[in-house]
């Protein structure tokens, strides 16, 4: 079952979140998809400071696990802990009720 990964944050370092970005990329496995970026997202409802969004989905837990988890990411997370402090959440996929 496919997993959504949402993060939300604050750009503190734009230099260092390219940074981030340009290394962080390279290491999606090929069946990962980013979904929406989006710096100026609409809040609906409740209190979200800054609304900036961004969801990628992975085909599994287990994928994002595995990624997440991986060296080649943890070599550059810090930077992103750094430069855009907030929240990631993975939840998984709406399967229907029959």
């Amino acid at each position: 079952m496919s997993v959504y990964v949402v993060a939300s944050g604050r750009i503190d370092n734009p230099d260092m979140l390219n940074e981030y970005l340009s290394k962080a990329v390279a290491t999606f496995p090929p069946e990962a998809r980013i979904l929406a970026v989006d710096e100026t997202a609409e809040v609906v409802e409740g209190n979200v400071q800054p609304p900036r969004i961004v969801i990628i989905e992975f085909p599994s837990r287990e994928s994002f696990r595995g990624w997440y988890d991986s060296p080649e990411y943890q070599a550059v997370v810090g930077l992103r802990l750094e430069a855009v402090p907030g929240t990631m959440v993975v939840a998984k996929g709406f399967t229907p009720l029959a």
